[in-house]
């Protein structure tokens, strides 16, 4: 039984994130590859766009999606996998 609940949070967990706008992606990740900034600063950026959207994301977490996002050759629908994955309703 505690598998059976531990495997309802995880779909409710994943169902829960937004499908985000390809466009708001590439605008993120365009944002990312501004010449200059440091992983913290990335970090940032990737905190300031789930946040303004309703999800939290810890500081670790951030920095690793930023170097994904930063990727070449990266989709839209790759950028939104990964931010589903770290990405926590608040």
């Amino acid at each position: 039984m505690t598998q059976e609940r531990k495997s309802e949070h995880t779909t409710t967990d994943t169902c829960a994130v937004e499908k985000f706008t390809p466009s708001d992606l590439i605008a993120l990740r365009s944002d990312l590859l501004q010449s200059g900034i440091d992983s913290f600063q990335a970090a940032e950026i990737v905190a300031n766009f789930l946040s303004g959207r309703g999800y939290g994301v810890s500081s670790h977490e951030a920095r690793g999606i930023a170097t994904a996002i930063e990727s070449p050759g990266i989709t839209p629908e790759r950028i939104q996998l990964e931010l589903e994955r770290v990405a926590r309703v608040m």
